[in-house]
């Protein structure tokens, strides 16, 4: 047999080592022994060229896709002159989510406050006129009703249970932020119980906080859990700039779904009051903080903190006993420990209609009937 030329055999060496560190490149024999190995791209898997997505954001696309044609972007204008020439003000925009087949949508008050004309954006780009059904300044919450165009079927985002939440859970929020259609943003409930002033002054209690980015232009979208459910209504935020600083606030849809068919039967809110203006959540129980004078519930005896006086010569301060103040820990028998789940209570009920509200004073229990007043929305 013939002897392999020792040259032949150092390039077929060559060939083999190349071969493994390169994988999936090949080089011949040819082309070792020419000195000048072809250079090819390896082979690359495209399955390994898909980005796979976490469960967390396949969750999120989901709801973004069941919710996405649900949310409309609302725009206000002030005279049938803008409305014809589309001269829609620059800050006259905001949100607002479908809640029924019938073409009811639900916002913010003040996103449509004072305007004599509302257009609706939908998800397709089509606009149509809105027509105020109702509004609650109390709540900041409005209910606007449309005629969708012809071939277009609307789509309601379900409403959740507001009384469920507690903080750190995810929320997800949909809006129009400064006029950027159906926006997605998420974060989780950083508080719950809040109390915040609308724009008229009157006081909003029960509010959740989140840290789910709003912006100008987000009032009224829907507050979403990971069910894909309502759970809040976006309506303000806290910030020097008027931009997002992590610090949102949306009203609990618990009030809303109390809210909505009265607005929508009755154009308002046949509001009844107990007459607790402030309260805090404490110990398993909601400790009054400060009560409206000559109200129902001072009426019936409920108590607030005691404030102390003391005076040294000219000098005067005060100290608030706030140990003082009832606990209430049940109404009509019905545990509350939530500003929301009370406040969602006296709200289902009717003005002039009594509710018992059971107190801890003193160590002891105590039961109070409480005869709602009457009220309105303005």
């Amino acid at each position: 047999m013939k002897e392999a030329n020792p040259k032949r055999k150092w390039l077929l060496f060559l060939t083999a080592a190349l071969t493994a560190a390169c994988g999936s490149c090949i080089v011949t024999a040819a082309e070792a022994e020419s000195g000048k190995p072809a250079v090819r791209e390896p082979k690359v898997s495209t399955a390994a060229t898909k980005t796979s997505l976490t469960e967390e954001e396949k969750l999120f696309i989901r709801i973004y896709k069941a919710s996405n044609r649900g949310v409309v972007n609302i725009s206000t204008v002030s005279s049938a002159e803008e409305m014809m020439t589309n001269a829609v003000p620059a800050d006259g925009f905001g949100s607002g989510f479908i809640i029924g087949t019938e073409g009811y949508i639900l916002t913010n008050h003040h996103v449509v406050r004072g305007s004599d004309h509302l257009l609706v954006t939908l998800y397709d780009g089509s606009t149509v006129q809105a027509s105020l059904v109702g509004y609650d300044s109390q709540t900041d919450l409005a209910v606007l009703r449309i005629k969708p165009p012809k071939g277009i079927t609307l789509t309601p985002i379900p409403l959740g249970d507001s009384s469920s939440l507690e903080v750190g859970r995810r929320v997800l929020a949909i809006g129009n932020p400064f006029g950027f259609d159906r926006t997605l943003t998420e974060g989780i409930v950083s508080s719950i119980g809040r109390t915040i002033k609308s724009e008229n002054g009157r006081l909003i209690k029960g509010i959740i906080q989140t840290d789910a980015a709003i912006n100008p232009g987000n009032s009224g979208g829907p507050l979403l859990d990971l069910s894909g459910r309502v759970v809040g209504i976006n309506t303000a935020i806290f910030s020097g700039t008027r931009q997002s600083a992590g610090i949102g606030f949306a009203i609990p849809i618990n009030i809303a779904k109390n809210i909505i068919p009265q607005l929508i039967e009755f154009h308002r809110v046949l509001r009844p009051d107990m007459g607790v203006d402030v309260i805090a959540e404490e110990g398993g129980g909601l400790r009054v903080m400060r009560l409206t004078r000559g109200g129902p519930a001072a009426a019936a005896g409920l108590q607030g903190p005691r404030v102390l006086v003391y005076r040294y010569g000219e000098l005067e301060w005060r100290q608030i006993e706030r140990g003082f103040a009832d606990l209430i820990v049940a109404v009509d028998n019905v545990q509350v420990n939530s500003v929301d789940s009370l406040m969602s209570y006296i709200e289902s009920k009717k003005p002039n209609q009594v509710v018992t509200l059971t107190v801890i004073r003193a160590n002891r229990p105590l039961k109070i009937p409480v005869k709602l007043t009457v009220g309105a929305s303005d």
